[in-house]
């Protein structure tokens, strides 16, 4: 009894250590998790970019190599005339020598290791802004999944009521039996349209769950329809400065350009050999035969050593050649990464608002045109003034515009969250 009483007791620790060690359960409980939530817990609980956090120890060591000196040396050392039949003769010697870096190079593998760190942090910011795109892309593909579900079962429901209308009408003889298999058979095609709908939906739910770590099953704060953006108040020469301005990417490249200089003069500098200076205490005792008599007197030397090596055949000139090859690399990479951002954000920009004029479109003329046509198609129905297939045709056509309209408000938003990451800034503020 007493073993089963600890064993539960075990079992409940172990349920409340997993309880509080699993926050995205206890959010998951607490309420439908919005895409800024979705975004801060992608950027703390992404596997790839814990895994290149974890990086930032090797920079952080490298940096602290760069501050050290080098180690003093100690050398000892003792010799004997034991072996050699002079017993009483032996010395002895013990000094330290210490190498001082000259031309500046530990300040200078300072600088290189500082602007690796930089590199490391604007490398790590690329990621979250890369990540933080895609998140944003994928929430919005779960919520063009979830309306296009809602559309789904809209057709579903005009099909349904489109068939008790027709099976009313048959049996008042006002139909024939063929129209009401036309009804059946879009009811059935409406329905296995709701069956693609539905896998597009979880695999959208499953893309999401996996690169934001959270488990299956969360719910997801999903709106009911895309938002309205207002005009954007920059124009496109404001966007492309400040993507150049704020860009990780641009930033991390240039600091692989300033790494590059500094690698050079790290080289140029290291062509010029260390100094070692040393100092010495020798004490040397030899043996004395004075009047018959036999002793021995004991020395004591100090002496200083100079060394340094002669720079005749290695001057370092690999070294430096290769330093200058990766600053002109980075230098290239640099200005073709500029021109890339600029079309970036130019694409992204002429996409959003082609996607904006498309949008109003719809909205303004094509949506209610379409809306009205229904109603008066499926009206003149019931009334026996148009067939069943006009309505059926009708129906085809405003759900198929009713999608391509999703789709060009799903574009819309892409083409702004793009242009959000391209521009490296929160344009989404001016989302209503």
């Amino acid at each position: 009894m007493g073993k089963n009483i600890l064993a539960r007791k075990a079992l409940l620790l172990l349920v409340g250590i997993v309880a509080v060690l699993s926050p995205a359960k206890a959010l998951e409980a607490e309420h439908p998790l919005s895409l800024p939530e979705i975004i801060t817990y992608t950027l703390q609980q992404n596997g790839e970019l814990k895994s290149f956090r974890e990086e930032k120890v090797c920079v952080d060591a490298g940096r602290v190599k760069a501050k050290l000196f080098p180690n003093p040396t100690l050398d000892v050392e003792t010799a004997t005339g034991a072996l050699t039949g002079s017993r009483a003769e032996s010395s002895f010697s013990v000094g330290i020598s210490q190498e001082f870096l000259l031309a500046g190079k530990r300040s200078k593998r300072l600088a290189v290791a500082e602007r690796d760190l930089d590199l490391y942090r604007f490398r790590l910011a690329d990621k979250e802004r890369l990540i933080r795109e895609e998140v944003q892309i994928l929430f919005y593909d779960l919520m063009l999944a979830q309306q296009r579900l809602a559309l789904a079962d809209r057709s579903i429901a005009l099909n349904r009521k489109l068939l008790d209308v027709s099976k009313a009408r048959l049996a008042a003889g006002d139909i024939p039996e063929l129209e009401m298999s036309l009804v059946t058979v879009e009811l059935a095609r409406s329905e296995a349209s709701k069956i693609d709908v539905v896998k597009a939906l979880n695999q959208s739910q499953m893309k999401l769950t996996t690169i934001s770590g959270l488990p299956v099953g969360t719910q997801y704060a999903i709106s009911e329809t895309f938002q309205s953006p207002k005009t954007l108040s920059k124009t496109l020469a404001d966007l492309k400065q400040l993507a150049l301005a704020r860009r990780p990417d641009i930033k991390a490249l240039e600091a692989e350009r300033e790494r590059g200089q500094a690698g050079v003069s790290l080289a140029r500098a290291e062509s010029l050999p260390n100094l070692t200076v040393g100092l010495a205490l020798w004490r040397d005792t030899r043996s004395m035969k004075i009047g018959g008599f036999e002793g021995t007197d004991k020395a004591y030397t100090m002496a200083m050593k100079l060394s340094m090596p002669i720079p005749v055949f290695d001057k370092n000139q690999a070294a430096v050649q290769e330093a200058l090859g990766r600053q002109n690399s980075a230098e290239y990479r640099l200005s073709t990464a500029i021109r890339n951002v600029e079309r970036e954000v130019e694409t992204a920009y002429t996409s959003y608002l082609s996607n904006e004029e498309i949008v109003s479109l719809y909205k303004a003329d094509i949506i209610p045109r379409l809306e009205e046509n229904l109603n008066l198609t499926e009206e003149a129905w019931r009334l026996g003034e148009a067939g069943i297939l006009a309505v059926i045709q009708e129906q085809k056509k405003f759900f198929d515009v009713s999608k391509n309209y999703l789709m060009a408000l799903y574009n819309r938003q892409t083409a702004l969250i793009q242009l959000d990451s391209a521009v490296a800034t929160d344009i989404n503020v001016e989302v209503q």
